[in-house]
């Protein structure tokens, strides 16, 4: 969700290659076994605070981009600040960890040769984080989760475009069932007079970008030696000098000088909440996917994009039509089945792995 995609995205490179996060707990320490209730208990807290944390920063990102009381249009200031807090956090908790006992979180230092090998990654990372925000500032929250679901779709396509990699006759129809649940979504919003095409744009560009930011992540990621935590350092360092003239040339200056709330104390409150919550979402993923797996962890999102929208139509009072919700179903319905598909042909892969391409590539488009 919105600028903490590059995190998350790290973080499950780490789960499924076996690289470890130094701010993730080890499980099982000392090779003991953990008893069925505790473990279930421990996996209950973490999908929960992953649910709090996720659904919290999209409520309070909706609020500081398109609140009728706040009345702040400077949606890429937003972004830049939450950026700006990430790095913080960075720096910070690596100074932290240098100074005390625990010495597991390298030492981030700002090296002008790496800044500059990460910047395509950073440009694309800009492109994701402004057009989900923008994205949001323009749909409802109960729209968000349909307004950017072609994200899978895009994973596909361009995995056979860019990686000429195939995918399986299942994963197509399951990316068919999130595509008509997305236009008949798009179709419903219109009907309802709700349907703002800049928003879906936006969206559809979103999708796109999250799709690009996992592409370059990996092949930016030896230039930091598979660090993570360098890598979203410097990300975010990047784009925090870029914003700039972005927010120069859109005028966002200037609309903040002219902001009635600026040397309010509550205002730079939720600002810094909304990018402590966008630095957590990256850890909480990263908690899920340990204790529970990649796949569960997809599923748990699921249903957590489920809940969201239902929250979502209840806070802000809305009334919606069958066919509405059934494009809701569609897509969450098809995300499912995607992920659940995708999961399936992982193991059996690793059953079997002298499988031949040819055996593979049968039902493959």
């Amino acid at each position: 969700m919105s600028r903490s995609q590059l995190t998350r995205t790290g973080i499950l490179r780490m789960a499924l290659g076996g690289a470890a996060d130094p701010l993730l707990p080890a499980e099982g320490a000392g090779g003991r076994r953990v008893p069925f209730v505790l473990r279930a208990l421990r996996i209950a807290l973490v999908v929960s605070l992953y649910w709090f944390v996720s659904i919290t920063m999209v409520f309070l990102n909706k609020y500081l981009l398109d609140s009728p009381s706040l009345r702040l249009d400077a949606p890429l200031f937003v972004t830049f600040f939450q950026c700006a807090v990430t790095a913080a956090l960075c720096l910070g908790l690596s100074l932290g960890a240098a100074c005390g006992p625990c010495t597991a979180l390298p030492n981030l230092r700002l090296d002008p040769k790496v800044s500059r090998s990460v910047l395509p990654l950073s440009v694309v990372f800009i492109g994701m984080v402004t057009s989900n925000n923008l994205c949001l500032k323009h749909v409802g929250v109960a729209f968000y989760n349909v307004g950017r679901s072609l994200t899978t779709v895009f994973n596909v396509l361009l995995s056979y475009l860019l990686l000429k990699q195939t995918t399986s006759l299942y994963a197509l129809l399951a990316c068919g069932i999130i595509i008509g649940g997305f236009w008949l979504g798009v179709d419903q919003e219109g009907a309802e007079g709700t349907l703002s095409w800049t928003g879906i744009i936006f969206g559809i560009l979103a999708s796109l970008c999250v799709s690009l930011n996992a592409i370059y992540t990996k092949k930016v990621l030896p230039v930091v030696d598979g660090s993570i935590w360098h890598l979203t350092f410097y990300n975010n360092v990047n784009a925090c000098v870029l914003f700039l003239p972005l927010m120069m040339i859109t005028g966002e200056f200037h609309t903040l000088y002219h902001f009635d709330k600026l040397g309010n104390p509550s205002f730079w409150g939720m600002m810094t909440l909304g990018g402590v919550f966008g630095f957590a979402i990256g850890y909480v993923t990263g908690l899920q996917i340990k204790f529970t797996s990649p796949l569960t962890h997809n599923v748990s999102g699921t249903a957590k994009a489920c809940a969201q929208t239902v929250l979502a139509v209840v806070y802000f009072e809305e009334t919606k039509s069958l066919l509405w919700w059934t494009s809701n179903l569609m897509v969450l319905g098809g995300s499912f089945a995607y992920t659940w598909v995708k999961g399936l042909e992982m193991r059996k892969a690793q059953e079997d792995p002298n499988l031949k391409s040819s055996e593979k590539n049968e039902t493959g488009v």
